[in-house]
């Protein structure tokens, strides 16, 4: 369908920190100061005690807040505050649905594995998730093989994280005249490498900025710098949080207002657009607003950049605005800005209307399975809504970075008083969450084309709303520190398996805690240099990465440590099977559905509308039992040793019950 020639008006200039970027500056300065001296601190306590101990796992002595909030933290990464805010705006009030079993997921986990990991760990003296496997089913390869598992899956992860800690900081420091300077001093260095010339300068600036001051201060300070500074990154989101929610719901009107408005929604359609430019050297940036001169006029968004060395017309991926609430919204709070090349609509291909609601039929933001592109049966059908439930409480309990902070704490009144504070504490994040980003749509509309900027650019735009654009900062560091949290969490849990399991372990068992010490510290930088370089490209997404990683991670290591701890008869032949089929039937769902559906890891298969969570793990539970059956029993002591925990049990009865 062809469009009038016109020429580009920019309907929007998204708010930034140009008039309060200073300030947010000097916020975010203050934040990463703070991080830095906790490191310092943590560094002095690794002096007197024994390193690996203290290193990894803070010589075993968190207390009540320390484990509520490092746990919290830590399970709050970038898909928290990046991923999820948004899902929420692309589908809408289902996703309380969605996360809605993560407010009983520190009591599946915590409650079901905590004391039972602390109790083996601290008899055994196992630092790491692998140690606990060598030692209780005396076989290094097994030791091995959950190491590199945890290495692949982590690494994975970290790639996402690192691209949500990237792009937080562009939007913080927004229009900065020194962080401009940098920009540009990148994109000319960008320009003149033919490997790096297709990069943003500006993602690439942050994600070097951002990645090392996390690198340093994990490999400087250890786990004791990891968990200080998550008491500090949890008290940050959770403020963050609170102050956003009212300041949502009053510039959108009220929750009333809202959500009638919300009702009445048709989501965007999908559309390839042709544009034209008369001048070389032009670029059109993705989230360029565009509109014809047709009456009524048809307005739409880049999704790409797209730049244009000689005159000539494109190809444009973007999406077209097509709810009339929108359009209003758009053209009463948008200013022009200035174009310094005339560039026009040439022709639109046919827009495609979303999927569900069918028909552009209002509702899909307010009800259930939600407004989605591609699916005809919405978001969240009830077969999948059953298996994110799974999902977040069950499969949660297979996270190797929640076992590590489980092993850690001192005794079992903190762990009681955790379960109840962590639960507490989801609550505070996610439902606010799933307000503040309904709100969002009304807010910020056309943010489909990059929507894992809407946390922190929400952030921006209600704060500059009130006039308040210094309290950006505050707001912004939110989504920062919980990804922060996480990145450390997870470098140190790799540093700890490569150093303990595969160096100490296997390669050199006598070394000395100097070697140790500087292996862990290299290993750390090395591999916090490697995810940096890994993430110059990163995913589109960011929550199809991290719900991958995690209904993996879960997939291959809940049954075999449920198996480990609970189950007297498992051989490691079992233990092993179980990890292994839960790894390869759980990538196998989503290799199959690349084919499937040429959506990469985004739309995996799922048999019978299970996610591959529930597929795989059901299948590790599964062969575990069949192989452990099919195999000769464990030793009767090293039974005894790992199934006699009870200070009260003499050692007979502790026999009578490996007998049974």
């Amino acid at each position: 369908m062809m469009a009038n020639l016109i020429s580009l008006q920019s309907l929007t200039e998204i708010p930034t920190l140009a008039a309060a970027g200073t300030a947010a500056l000097v916020t975010f300065l203050l934040y990463t100061l703070a991080v830095f001296g906790l490191a310092a601190l943590s560094s002095q306590l690794l002096k007197n005690r024994s390193f690996l101990n203290e290193y990894f796992l803070g010589s075993r002595s968190l207390g009540v807040w320390a484990l509520a909030l490092t746990f919290a933290a830590t399970s709050a990464s970038g898909g928290s505050f990046t991923g999820f805010p948004s899902l929420i705006y692309m589908h809408g009030w289902v996703l309380a649905l969605w996360i809605g079993s993560y407010m009983i997921f520190p009591i599946c986990t915590m409650g079901l594995m905590g004391k039972r990991i602390n109790q083996v760990a601290r008899k055994t003296g196992a630092i790491t998730v692998p140690d606990i496997f060598r030692d209780r089913f005396q076989m290094p390869q097994f030791s091995i093989m959950a190491t590199l598992l945890i290495v692949f899956f982590t690494c994975v992860n970290l790639v996402a994280q690192f691209k949500a800690g990237s792009m937080i900081l562009q939007t913080l420091l927004g229009d900065n005249e020194l962080y401009q300077w940098a920009r540009t001093s990148v994109g000319v260095f960008l320009a003149s490498n033919s490997m790096m010339s297709g990069l943003d300068p500006g993602y690439v600036l942050c994600l070097l900025a951002f990645g090392v001051a996390v690198v340093i201060y994990t490999t400087w300070g250890g786990f004791h710098a990891v968990v200080w500074t998550d008491v500090m990154q949890g008290v940050v989101m959770v403020a963050g949080v609170v102050i956003m929610l009212p300041l949502a719901i009053s510039q959108v009107g009220g929750m009333q207002h809202a959500t009638e408005q919300l009702a009445a929604m048709v989501p965007p359609h999908q559309a390839e657009i042709v544009i034209e430019v008369d001048q070389a050297a032009t670029d059109v940036p993705a989230g360029t607003w565009l509109q014809t001169d047709d009456s009524p006029p048809r307005i739409f968004r880049t999704g790409t950049t797209v730049a244009f060395p000689e005159p000539g017309s494109a190809t444009v991926s973007a999406i077209e605005i097509v709810d009339a609430g929108d359009k209003s919204r758009i053209r009463e709070s948008k200013v022009d800005v200035v174009v310094n090349t005339e560039v026009r609509i040439q022709a639109v291909n046919e827009s495609t209307a979303a999927a569900f609601p069918p028909d552009d039929q209002p509702g899909g933001f307010v009800t259930a399975p939600g407004a989605h592109s591609t699916e005809l049966s919405g978001f969240l059908p009830m077969s999948l809504a059953f298996s994110m439930f799974f999902y977040w409480a069950i499969s949660g309990t297979g996270q190797p970075s929640s076992m590590v902070r489980l092993m850690a704490f001192n005794n079992t009144r903190t762990l009681r008083i955790s379960i109840a504070t962590v639960a507490v504490y989801f609550s505070f994040i996610y439902f606010p969450l799933v307000v503040i980003f309904c709100c969002a749509r009304l807010l910020l509309p056309g943010m489909e084309v990059e929507s894992d900027r809407i946390m922190p650019q929400m952030a921006v735009t209600l704060t500059e709303n009130i006039g308040a654009g210094w309290l950006a900062g505050l707001l912004v560091a939110a989504p920062f520190a919980a990804v922060m949290s996480t990145v450390d969490s997870f470098l140190l849990m790799i540093s700890s398996s490569v150093v303990r399991d595969i160096y100490q372990r296997n390669i050199n068992p006598d070394a000395s805690q100097k070697t140790l010490q500087r292996m862990s510290y290299t290993v750390t930088l090395v591999i916090g240099t490697g995810v940096v370089i890994a993430a110059m490209n990163p995913p589109d997404i960011l929550q199809y990465v991290i719900v991958y990683v995690g209904s993996g991670l879960a997939a291959c290591f809940l049954a075999p440590m449920a198996f480990a701890l609970y189950w007297k008869r498992t051989t490691a032949a079992g233990a092993m099977a179980s990890m292994a089929a839960g790894f390869f039937s759980h990538l196998a769902l989503y290799i199959v559905g690349a084919f499937m559906h040429d959506a990469g890891f985004k739309k995996p298969w799922r048999p019978f509308e299970l996610d591959p969570v529930v597929v795989g793990i059901g299948v590790s539970f599964l062969a575990g039992y069949v192989v452990s059956k099919m195999t000769p029993a464990p030793p009767r002591e090293l039974v005894l040793k790992y199934f006699y925990t009870s200070r009260s049990d003499k050692p007979e009865q502790a026999e009578g019950r490996a007998a049974d």
